[in-house]
C-alpha cells in the first residue's frame, strides 16, 4: 500500500529538491509523477535510481493522485490549489498564497503538529523558509520561559531567489575577477561581495513582506503575543540561511538552560563550543536536515537572565522548504488525513 504523489513545479530547486527526500526518506509513495509548465514538458528528471519525465501540470488529471507537493509561485498556486483539492487529492503549498489564510493550517511538524486536525480547504501550508528555522528554535524556548520580544536579523542565501538568484551571483562574482561584473538583474545591487538590506517589497511602514511574513507567520504557529521586528538581508551564499537572534522573555533562562532545552528539542542540532570554529555556518549545513543553533547566550544587557542571543542556521531548500513540506505528508500519514491507497 502507498500514496500517489504529484510534485507540481519540479523543475525548480525546490521541487528538484522534494524528489529527492521523498526518495531519501522513503516515504511510501507507490509513484511520483513530475509536473511543471507545457515548456518543461519531456524534461528528465532524477527520482532515486528512476528517472521520471516532466508532464503538463496544466492538463495532468489530479484525481489520478492522493498528494499534491506545491512549488509553483503564489500566482498559480491561488488558482491551481483549490481545484486540485476539489478533485480529492491533499496540497502541500509552499508559496505564500494560502498561510495566513485562516481556513488552512500552516504546519512545522515539530512546532505545531496539532493544527493538521483543521483542514478545511484540502490545503495545508508550509511557512517561509526564514520562518520554519526560526519557529523550531524558538518554540522550545517559549514553552519553557515565554518570548515577549524577538529580534532577527537574516542572513539569506540566494537559492531562496531561485536559479537565477544563484546564476547572478556565479556570474558576478566571476566576471569581478576580469573587471566583467555583468549588472544586477534579479538583486537590486551587486550580490557577489555584498549584501543587500532588502528582500521582498517594501510596505508603508518601511518593513518588506519578507519581513512580515516572518512574524505574521511566527504569531499564527506559536503565540499571536510574540512581539517579532526583523531585518531581512541577502548574502551571498548559495545555499544555506542564517539567523542572528535575541530573545527577551518572562520568566529566567539561562544560557546553559537554553542550551539543554535546545538539545532535546526536535528538529534541532546545537553546535555551541565558545571557541574559534565552534558554530555552525551555512557552508556546512547544506544539504543537513536539521536547524543548527550556536553561540547562545545571555543578554547582558537584559537583568535577571530574562534575555538571550543565538545563532540559528538551516538548509533553506531543505528544512525550509522541500523537507518541511514531505515531512508535513508523513504527518498527514500519521494522523490518516492521508491515506494510503490498496494495491490495484
Amino acid at each position: 500500500m502507498g500514496v500517489k504523489v504529484a510534485v507540481l513545479g519540479a523543475t525548480g530547486n525546490v521541487g528538484r529538491e522534494m524528489l529527492t527526500i521523498l526518495e531519501e526518506r522513503r516515504f511510501p509513495a507507490d509513484e511520483v509523477v513530475a509536473l511543471a509548465s507545457r515548456r518543461s514538458m519531456g524534461r528528465e528528471l532524477s527520482y532515486g535510481s528512476r528517472t521520471l519525465t516532466c508532464k503538463d501540470a496544466d492538463t495532468f488529471d489530479y484525481s489520478t493522485v492522493d498528494l499534491v507537493l506545491m512549488s509553483a509561485g503564489g500566482g498559480p498556486s491561488k488558482d491551481m490549489s483549490p481545484k486540485i483539492a476539489a478533485q480529492g487529492a491533499l496540497v502541500i503549498d509552499n508559496s505564500s498564497a494560502w498561510r495566513m489564510d485562516p481556513d488552512v493550517p500552516l504546519i512545522v511538524p515539530e512546532v505545531n503538529p496539532d493544527a493538521i486536525k483543521d483542514i478545511r480547504k484540502g490545503i495545508i501550508a508550509n511557512p517561509n523558509c526564514s520562518t520554519i528555522q526560526l519557529v523550531v528554535a524558538l518554540k522550545p524556548l517559549h514553552d519553557a520561559a515565554r518570548i515577549k520580544r524577538a529580534i532577527v536579523a537574516t542572513y539569506q542565501s540566494v537559492s531562496g531567489a531561485g536559479k537565477e538568484g544563484m546564476d547572478e551571483l556565479w556570474t558576478q562574482t566571476k566576471g569581478i575577477f576580469v573587471n566583467d561584473a555583468p549588472e544586477p538583474r534579479k538583486f537590486q545591487k551587486q550580490i557577489a561581495f555584498n549584501v543587500i538590506p532588502h528582500i521582498g517589497t517594501f510596505l508603508d511602514n518601511g518593513y518588506t513582506d519578507e519581513e512580515a511574513k516572518m512574524w505574521n507567520e511566527t504569531q499564527k504557529m506559536i503565540d499571536k503575543d510574540i512581539a517579532l521586528t526583523v531585518t531581512c538581508v541577502r548574502a551571498p551564499v548559495f545555499v544555506g540561511h542564517s539567523e542572528a537572534v535575541n530573545l527577551e522573555f518572562e520568566q529566567p533562562l539561562s544560557d546553559d538552560e537554553a542550551r539543554e532545552i535546545l538539545r532535546e528539542a526536535p528538529g534541532v542540532v546545537v553546535i555551541d563550543k565558545r571557541e574559534t570554529g565552534g558554530y555552525i555556518t551555512p557552508v556546512e549545513a547544506k544539504g543537513e536536515f536539521g536547524v543548527f543553533v550556536s553561540r547562545i547566550r545571555n543578554d547582558i544587557t537584559v537583568p535577571d537572565n530574562k534575555g538571550l542571543s543565538m545563532w540559528v542556521v538551516s538548509d533553506n531548500l531543505r528544512k525550509g522548504a522541500a523537507l518541511n513540506a514531505v515531512q508535513i505528508a508523513e504527518l498527514a500519514l500519521e494522523r490518516g488525513v492521508l491515506k494510503t491507497r490498496e494495491p490495484a
